[in-house]
């Protein structure tokens, strides 16, 4: 699946030119792993409600159409991305989201009724974490060679997700979100070629972070889908 422009998400390849998104990546307001603040790290976050993340300016947000059926993942996922930065080093971090339809609620009942025998759960619109994962784009061509980015060059970021078994249910739709930090889930990277474990706060800057969509840089999403 393609990302394009206009947040979509579909199985055509671009065929626009010079089309890109872009944000700024800001290590002094990471992107959290959670909503919620918790003294320890909780499981939940494996499942929690992505809109929080949907409404930064630092996340970008692509979904399909409403899907006619439905749609099983099963095996690997590969996160092949065309960026470009305005520094030498970023983060990149996809999610895989599973967007529950509108109005979609569990155990409805009348909220005002006397008596309420059992809650309701309403999960429209929900945005359920499926899978995601982080990658340190110093690594993107070795992981025993890194490498900086030269500023302002489209490069190939391509990594592995962890492999998904999952149905995306007819009337439900595909998201996927990008950004730069995940904290403190994964350190934040100062966006610079340094030596992460011996800078201290003046090598942690912000970054202008483009992500291609176009006929020439088409990033994309490789998804297992099992007939």
């Amino acid at each position: 699946m393609y990302l394009k422009p206009a947040g979509k998400l579909d199985t055509q390849k671009p065929a626009t030119a010079n089309s890109f998104s872009e944000y700024i990546s800001d290590p002094a307001k990471p992107v959290p792993y959670e909503e919620d603040i918790h003294f320890n790290r909780t499981r939940k976050y494996m499942s929690n409600d992505q809109r929080f993340a949907a409404r930064r300016p630092d996340v970008l947000v692509f979904q399909t159409d409403t899907l006619s059926e439905d749609m099983t993942l099963a095996g690997n996922v590969i996160a092949d991305i065309k960026a470009s930065i305005s520094t030498t080093d970023a983060d990149f971090v996809v999610k895989i989201i599973d967007v529950f339809p509108e109005y979609l609620g569990y155990n409805e009942v009348d909220i005002y009724a006397e008596h309420d025998p059992v809650n309701p759960y309403p999960m429209g619109g929900y945005e359920m974490l499926v899978r995601a994962e982080i990658f340190r784009g110093r690594y993107r061509k070795s992981y025993e060679n890194p490498e900086a980015f030269t500023p302002g060059k489209v490069e190939e970021v391509k990594f592995s997700l962890p492999d998904i078994a999952h149905t995306f249910k007819k009337g439900h739709r595909i998201m996927v979100q990008i950004q730069s930090s995940w904290f403190p889930l994964a350190d934040r990277n100062p966006q610079q070629f340094v030596d992460i474990y011996h800078c201290d706060e003046k090598d942690f800057i912000k970054s202008d972070i483009k992500i291609w969509h176009d006929a020439q840089y088409a990033s994309r999403l490789i998804l297992p889908v099992l007939k």
